[in-house]
C-alpha cells in the first residue's frame, strides 16, 4: 500500500499563510528546491484543494518557470509526471494533463487509491489535509518550518482536533528552514 503524506510549509508560529492569505515569505534557495524535487520524485499522485492546485498548475501551464534553470526544469518534470486529483466545488475543468476533478473528498475512494497505488501520494492544502487526517488516511506529516513568524493567518495543521505524532526525522537547511518528519499515531 502506498503512503499518504501531508507536506506543508509553515512559519515558526505555525501558519501556512499570513492574515492576508500570502505565503510570499518563503524565499527558496537551490539546496531546498533540489530537496523538494527529490522528495516529490516518489509521488505518483497529488491530492489538492483548488487554490493549491491553481498555484502549482503553473509548473505545467507556464513553460517560462521550467526554463529558468536546470533545477526548475527538473521540478516541473517531476510535478508533471504525477497524477493530480483536485477537490473543488467550483472548478469546471483542469488546466493540466493527468488531472481529474472531484466535487467532494471521499475517504473510501482515497483509501482505495492508496491501496492500489504503486507510488506514494501527497495531500496539500490545510483543509483537505484536515479531512484526510480526520479519516485516518495520513501516514506522515512533513512540515518545513521557516524562520519567520507571521502573527496569524491560516494554520498549517488542523485546529480543534488532537493529532498525535511521533518525530521520525529532522533536517536543517542552510537558509534556516527545518524539516520535521512525523508519523501519525493512532490511525
Amino acid at each position: 500500500m502506498a503512503k499518504l503524506t501531508y507536506l506543508n510549509n509553515v512559519s515558526l508560529d505555525g501558519y501556512m499563510e499570513d492574515e492576508a492569505g500570502a505565503y510570499g515569505w518563503l524565499p527558496m534557495d537551490d539546496e531546498l528546491f533540489a530537496f523538494y524535487t527529490d522528495l516529490l520524485r516518489s509521488t505518483g499522485t497529488f491530492l489538492y484543494g483548488r487554490r493549491l492546485y491553481e498555484s502549482m498548475a503553473l509548473w505545467e501551464t507556464e513553460p517560462a518557470l521550467a526554463a529558468q534553470s536546470d533545477l526548475t526544469a527538473d521540478f516541473a518534470s517531476v510535478w508533471q509526471a504525477a497524477s493530480k486529483v483536485v477537490y473543488s466545488t467550483t472548478l469546471t475543468s483542469a488546466s493540466t494533463a493527468d488531472t481529474r476533478i472531484e466535487r467532494r473528498f471521499d475517504p473510501d475512494a482515497v483509501r482505495e487509491l492508496k491501496a492500489g497505488a504503486d507510488r506514494d501520494l501527497t495531500v496539500g492544502g490545510a483543509d483537505l489535509a484536515a479531512q484526510a487526517l480526520d479519516a485516518g488516511l495520513v501516514d506522515e506529516c512533513l512540515m518545513f518550518v521557516w524562520p519567520i513568524t507571521v502573527g496569524g493567518g491560516k494554520p498549517g495543521m488542523p485546529t480543534g482536533k488532537r493529532v498525535d505524532l511521533e518525530l521520525l526525522d529532522e533536517r536543517r537547511f542552510r537558509n534556516g528552514v527545518v524539516l520535521l518528519r512525523y508519523r501519525v499515531l493512532g490511525r
